[in-house]
């Protein structure tokens, strides 16, 4: 009989996880350096592999079967798992990016979303950073939620309810959610973004999680484009997708894909990281 994994994992395979994280930082810091109207998410992608090549780390992307490129870059109406392409970015576009590296079997997993600027439309910009800023923010809700929470359900609570205290109506992508990760990207427990009856996986120190919460200005269903990765808005509205890699240990939390382990990010929630011992 196969022997089932267990979600939690030892203090020596949290350090683990350190450098994978921060190599996917790198990575991500590096592709939104470029962002401008003109560059094509094709040669994004190219950065992003660059960097983690130089850090002796391969794109996990890559990893999974039939996908060839190291970010996924959705523009638009497209939410998640947009494929690079001689696409040229244009004023006004939301783009959210999603990479990850694998160093030495070890995982992270990070993702952003930034709004091309366009002095002519400020009304769609401001529209478009409202979504990326409440979805980022709600990121951070679920993360913080996580320093004292005792079942996981409680992260998709309190990301639902930033969401929801908004007060834009926004929708919260239900077929997509987050994941465990460690030896692989994606590994048990689910993480969903949103209140469910069922309280889920215990918090405590062990768990690693990539937390993701995918936010459309319209309504949430979704389609697959003829692309077979492209998950857009059925309804055309513009989508964010943020995205961090943490940790619960012994004596805190800490994200590994956010090079100050989230002490920015998690001010606001009175939580302050501690760094993996």
């Amino acid at each position: 009989m196969a022997l089932r994994r267990s979600i939690y994992k030892s203090p020596a395979q949290l350090r683990s996880m350190v450098e994978p994280g921060l190599i996917t930082a790198a990575a991500l810091d590096a592709v939104r350096a470029l962002v401008a109207p003109g560059v094509t998410t094709q040669e994004l992608d190219a950065v992003a592999n660059d960097v983690i090549r130089s850090r002796g780390a391969r794109s996990n992307f890559q990893l999974v079967r039939g996908y060839r490129h190291t970010i996924c870059a959705s523009v638009n109406e497209q939410v998640v798992h947009g494929i690079p392409s001689s696409r040229a970015l244009e004023p006004g576009d939301i783009l959210s990016i999603d990479a990850g590296a694998e160093y030495q079997g070890w995982n992270g997993d990070s993702a952003f979303t930034i709004v091309v600027p366009d002095p002519s439309r400020p009304e769609l910009v401001a529209e478009r950073e409202e979504l990326s800023r409440v979805t980022e923010g709600s990121l951070w809700a679920g993360i913080a939620a996580l320093a004292s929470a005792r079942n996981l359900a409680e992260v998709g609570a309190a990301i639902q309810d930033h969401i929801d205290g908004s007060g834009h109506g926004y929708g919260i992508l239900r077929d997509y959610v987050g994941h465990g990760i460690g030896r692989k990207m994606h590994e048990s427990p689910s993480v969903f973004n949103y209140r469910v009856a069922d309280p889920g996986p215990e918090v405590r120190p062990g768990l690693a999680l990539a937390i993701e919460p995918m936010v459309v200005i319209g309504d949430q269903e979704t389609l697959v484009e003829d692309d077979g990765w492209t998950v857009s808005t059925v309804d055309g509205t513009a989508g964010s997708h943020w995205e961090h890699s943490v940790a619960v240990h012994e004596d805190g939390i800490w994200v590994f894909t956010s090079p100050d382990g989230g002490k920015a990010g998690l001010a606001p929630f009175g939580v302050t990281p501690v760094p993996v011992g």
